[in-house]
């Protein structure tokens, strides 16, 4: 008997963050990498399966709050929908620094930085004075969770509570070139790729 037949398959999960402007390229990539895709609509967002069997879900990187992508498929219209340019506020803090800031789409409006974390408090009066001179939609956190949720719990952000929080960005080290990089990946539309499994 050949054990290897009804060995497990492992299935390789990756995350990727592409902007509107380079969906349609990824896609066509992706399909000639894996073979003809069929879309479907699924969790919230669209899911390619292709004909090796991997699959990728892409999702906006908001919800379409009333102003829907326009196209003549889905995929153009998710193109469109993250194409939009929406009110940010970027909170990123580790211990060796955070970054505040407003943005419209991946255009920074107005920051604050500082090469070291001071406390919460003053991060977050620092944060609600720059949100409260901009349009501010969503939330864009990142960094260090633990350190992100205690400056979004300050009262001076309480006017802001309500806010959809984005997703939450990795940043392992908040420099200057941080923010314009956390607001492009805020803008991405965000792929989770799972490759077809290979025998283990």
């Amino acid at each position: 008997m050949d054990r290897r037949a009804s060995a497990p398959r492992h299935q390789a999960i990756r995350t990727a963050l592409v902007s509107a402007t380079r969906l349609q390229g990824w896609v066509e990539r992706f399909a000639a990498g894996h073979g003809p895709v069929v879309e479907d609509l699924h969790d919230g967002g669209l899911l390619l399966r292709a004909a090796d069997g991997a699959t990728a879900l892409l999702k906006a990187p908001w919800p379409s709050d009333g102003r829907p992508g326009r196209g003549s498929s889905e995929l153009h219209r998710l193109a469109s929908l993250a194409a939009q340019e929406r009110g940010l506020g970027l909170v990123l803090v580790r211990r060796g620094g955070y970054a505040v800031a407003s943005a419209s789409g991946t255009t920074i409006i107005a920051s604050k930085s500082g090469n070291r974390f001071i406390d919460a408090r003053s991060t977050a009066e620092h944060a609600a004075r720059i949100f409260t001179e901009h349009l501010m939609e969503y939330i864009v956190p990142g960094g260090d969770r633990a350190l992100v949720d205690q400056v979004l719990a300050q009262p001076a952000l309480k006017a802001f509570t309500g806010r959809t929080r984005l997703a939450f960005l990795d940043i392992q080290e908040i420099k200057s070139a941080a923010l314009q990089k956390a607001a492009a990946d805020a803008c991405s539309i965000r792929i989770t790729v799972t490759d077809p499994g290979a025998a283990g």
